[in-house]
C-alpha cells in the first residue's frame, strides 16, 4: 500500500463536505478533519460517519480538530460515532479524572494528575477481550510544552512490507495473552479495509502457536524464536518511520484523535513519559469502544486457553499472567 492510496476516497470526501466539514489526508498516514462540531447537540448523519469510519479504517486514523473546547462528555459521545457505537472501558478510574467517569481513562507523566507510564511498547488496545475494542480515542487536555505524543504504525502496511517467507510463516502463527488466555492470529484481514495486518502485542504475550505445514499439527516457539518474532515485529513496525507507514504524532491543545485499533498499533512517544521538569506537565483521555469482531485464529485453534494452566504441549514458552514473556529485559514493560 503506498503513501498515494492513503489519498481520501472521492465520494467520502464529497459526504463530509455536503455536512460541512473538511477531511484531508496526513503524511504519511492518518487523516485531519475540521468543521465537524465533536459537542453538537447531534451527530453528523450516518452517511457522514460510515465515511469518516471507512477513511479511518484506511488511513489508521482520524484527528479531529476543535473551534472551541471540548469537554470530558462531548469526547465520550463522539467515541461512540465508531465500531461497536459502545464505550467499553476495562481500566482504573485515577481520583482526577472528571466526576469519577469510568469510561476515560487519565493519562500523566505525574501521578498525581493521571495514571503515568503506560503503553511504552507497540501493541493495541484490548488485546485480552476476543473482540478488541475497535476504535480507541486520545483527547489531549494539555499536551506538554516540549513533546510527548503518541508513534502510530499502520499494521496493514507493515504486513505489505514483509518479506514473502515471513508473509507465510506469520499467516501460521497465533499469539496467546498472558493475561487472558485469548488466542488471535498474528496475521487478520481487516473487516472493513479488507487489508491483511500483522497484530501482536508486545507487552502482553503469554505464547506463540505455530501451525506446521501440512497435517503435522502444532507446537509452541521457544524462548529464542519467541525473542526473534518479538525483535522483529518490532523493527518491522519502526522501520515505518522511514518507509512511510508509521509517525510520531504531536497533539495540540484540545485534539480529539480517534484510531482504528483493528488498523493501527501505537505505543506512547518516550517523552511522553519523561518528567514535567524536564517535558512539561502532560494530560490525556482514553476511551475505548466495543469490539464488533472477533479476531479468532484459524487451522481448527480455539479462541481460548488456559494460559494459567499447566503447558500444553510440554514444551516452549506458556507463560501466563502480567506482562507475558520478556522478549527484551533492557526495555521498559507496562501496556
Amino acid at each position: 500500500m503506498s503513501h498515494e492510496s492513503l489519498n481520501i476516497d472521492p465520494s467520502h470526501k464529497s459526504r463530509v463536505e455536503e455536512f460541512g466539514g473538511e477531511i484531508r489526508p496526513l503524511n504519511p498516514i492518518g487523516a485531519e478533519v475540521r468543521g465537524i462540531d465533536l459537542g453538537a447537540e447531534n451527530p453528523p448523519p450516518r452517511e457522514v460517519l460510515d465515511a469518516l469510519e471507512l477513511e479511518m479504517a484506511r488511513a489508521g486514523f482520524l484527528v479531529f480538530k476543535n473551534d472551541r473546547e471540548i469537554d470530558a462528555e462531548d469526547f465520550l459521545r463522539a467515541s461512540c460515532w465508531w465500531g461497536g457505537r459502545d464505550l467499553h472501558s476495562t481500566h482504573g478510574v485515577h481520583p482526577e479524572t472528571p466526576n469519577g467517569n469510568p469510561h476515560i481513562f487519565r493519562l500523566s507523566n505525574d501521578r498525581r494528575h493521571g495514571i503515568p507510564d503506560v503503553g511504552p511498547q507497540w501493541h493495541n488496545d484490548g488485546s485480552f477481550l476476543p473482540a478488541t475494542f475497535s476504535h480507541s480515542g486520545y483527547h489531549i487536555i494539555r499536551p506538554a510544552e516540549h513533546g510527548g505524543g503518541t508513534h502510530f504504525a499502520h499494521q496493514g502496511m507493515a504486513y505489505a512490507a514483509l518479506p514473502e517467507d515471513l508473509k507465510e510463516r506469520w499467516g501460521r502463527l497465533s499469539s496467546v495473552n498472558s493475561a487472558s488466555g485469548v488466542v488471535h492470529p498474528l496475521v487478520h484481514e481487516h473487516p472493513l479495509s479488507g487489508q491483511k495486518s500483522i497484530w501482536l502485542h508486545l507487552g502482553m504475550t503469554g505464547a506463540i502457536i505455530e501451525k506446521l505445514p501440512g497435517d503435522e499439527g502444532f507446537r509452541l516457539l521457544e524462548a529464542d524464536e519467541m525473542r526473534q518474532i518479538c525483535r522483529t515485529y518490532n523493527e518491522i513496525l519502526n522501520a515505518g518511520f522511514e518507509n512511510g507507514y508509521a509517525t510520531a504524532f504531536e497533539y495540540e491543545k484540545n485534539d480529539c484523535v480517534f484510531i482504528d485499533n483493528l488498523a493501527i498499533a501505537h505505543r506512547a512517544a518516550p517523552e511522553a513519559h519523561m518528567p514535567v521538569e524536564k517535558q512539561g506537565l502532560r494530560i490525556m483521555h482514553r476511551s475505548t469502544v466495543r469490539g464488533t469482531h472477533a479476531l479468532a485464529p484459524g487451522f481448527g485453534l480455539p479462541q481460548h486457553v488456559r494460559i494459567d494452566a499447566d503447558n500444553p504441549f510440554g514444551q516452549g514458552v506458556w507463560q501466563g499472567g502480567g506482562i507475558g514473556f520478556r522478549w527484551d529485559d533492557a526495555i521498559p514493560m507496562r501496556n
